[in-house]
């Protein structure tokens, strides 16, 4: 079983080494975080509910640990956060059908190629 505390606690660990290494490219992450994740016309328990639903539908286990003590930490119920995977699931298999058949494409329009010698 994950440990997501522990792996939140990673995630911060990795971070810092990041922005110490890498001072201007972290800096530059960090302002687009404030200019992103502020009270407005979405909340912030918003905001990280939407950053959460990104997190599953693109299987990142940090990304994941951390999101999730964020609307832990800001108040979400766990109604609040099943929904959001509710979503996260949806999203994660529509766009997938969708590219699936963009990858169809691809594939027939290569052995159309092919048979033709072009």
């Amino acid at each position: 079983m994950k440990d997501y505390r522990e792996m939140a606690q990673e995630v911060s660990t990795s971070a810092a080494a990041l922005r110490k290494g890498l001072p201007d490219a972290m800096a530059g992450f960090a302002a687009l975080g404030k200019g992103a994740y502020f009270d407005g016309a979405l909340s912030i328990k918003f905001k990280e509910l939407i950053a959460l639903a990104l997190c599953v539908a693109s299987r990142c286990d940090g990304c994941v640990a951390y999101h999730a003590k964020r609307v832990s930490e800001l108040g979400a119920s766990r109604e609040e956060v099943l929904e959001t995977i509710g979503v996260a699931i949806q999203m994660g298999g529509g766009p997938s059908m969708v590219y699936g058949g963009e990858a169809l494409r691809a594939f027939d329009a290569f052995q159309a190629t092919a048979a033709t010698g072009e």
